[in-house]
Parts: C-alpha cells; sequence; structure tokens
C-alpha cells in the first residue's frame, strides 16, 4: 500500500487504472472549478499530458488528488493541484499526499520540488519542511506563495509502496 501514516486508512498512491485517473480529475474538479471558483469549466493543463496522477482513497472512495511532473534535466520537480473534497479534509489525508510526492519526486532522481500554495496553506506545508520563495503572488484571483523543498533523491527506480510508475495513466 502507499503512505498510511497521517490519515487512518489512507491508500495514496499513483493513479493505476482509469477510474484512478477519472477520480483524480473529478477531485480535482470539485475543489477547482465548483467550490473555489478558481477555473470556470475544468482545471486540465497540457502538464496533466505528462503528470503523475497521485490519488488518496479512504474506504473505497477517492478523495484526495495531488499531480507531479519534472520541470527540467537538473533535477527540479513541480508539485501542484493538491485537492482533498471538503467532506474528507477532517480525514487528515493531505499530509500523506504531500509527502507521497516529494518522496515519488526524490525517487525518480529529484533534487528540488517546488509549488505554488494557496496562502491559507502556507502553515501546513511549512509544518512539512517546506519554505517560501520570494514573495506572495496572484494566481488567477487567490493569493499564492511559492514554496520549496529539498528532496532525499532516493535511488533512481525508487517507488513509495511499490508501485511502478506509468506516466499519463
Amino acid at each position: 500500500m502507499g503512505d498510511r501514516g497521517a490519515g487512518a486508512g489512507v491508500d495514496v498512491r499513483v493513479a493505476r487504472s482509469p477510474e484512478d485517473v477519472a477520480a483524480h480529475h473529478r477531485v480535482r474538479r470539485e475543489v477547482f472549478v465548483a467550490e473555489q471558483g478558481i477555473f470556470e469549466h475544468d482545471d486540465r493543463d497540457a502538464w496533466d499530458d505528462h503528470a503523475l496522477k497521485v490519488v488518496a482513497e479512504v474506504d473505497g472512495r477517492i478523495v484526495g488528488a495531488v499531480r507531479l511532473y519534472p520541470l527540467d534535466e537538473a533535477g527540479l520537480w513541480k508539485g501542484d493541484r493538491l485537492a482533498v473534497l471538503r467532506d474528507a479534509r477532517r480525514l487528515r489525508v493531505g499530509a500523506p499526499l504531500v509527502r507521497f510526492a516529494v518522496a515519488t519526486a526524490g525517487g525518480h532522481g529529484g533534487t528540488r520540488m517546488i509549488a505554488l500554495i494557496q496562502r491559507r496553506n502556507v502553515p501546513f506545508f511549512g509544518s512539512l519542511g517546506w519554505s517560501a520563495i520570494g514573495a506572495e503572488s496572484d494566481f488567477r484571483g487567490t493569493t499564492h506563495q511559492e514554496m520549496e523543498i529539498a528532496l532525499a533523491g532516493a535511488e533512481p527506480g525508487f517507488a513509495p509502496g511499490g508501485y511502478a510508475w506509468a506516466y499519463g495513466v
């Protein structure tokens, strides 16, 4: 299984089926379109064609999502679109999602990960070891802070939870 640390009964994994991918996008759409109104119809973009899509499942229901992808050959990765359904936030799946993304990028040889974080979530990311970079900025009408974390750089081929990687799956 994936990361079962913070939220009891949480399975965090790279999306491994078309159903996982569809649920990943449903969670993002529910949070970023329906709830927060950051995007009008859909939050997908060209990065989705190459990103690893990660899901958090509790009791057979996918309730969280994050995507991650390399930005360059020098080990820089980006994590974004972290989303947890409103009714599942009490289950504390955000931390396992972030930790899994960090471990995954490090496992692929990444040395540093960046993310653009909504202002209200900066303390949460700080508690997970992330640091702010520069000043706050506006992204689609919401104040965000760029943040970074150094990656452990696990052995190439490392797969948190033992799952094989399937880009775009």
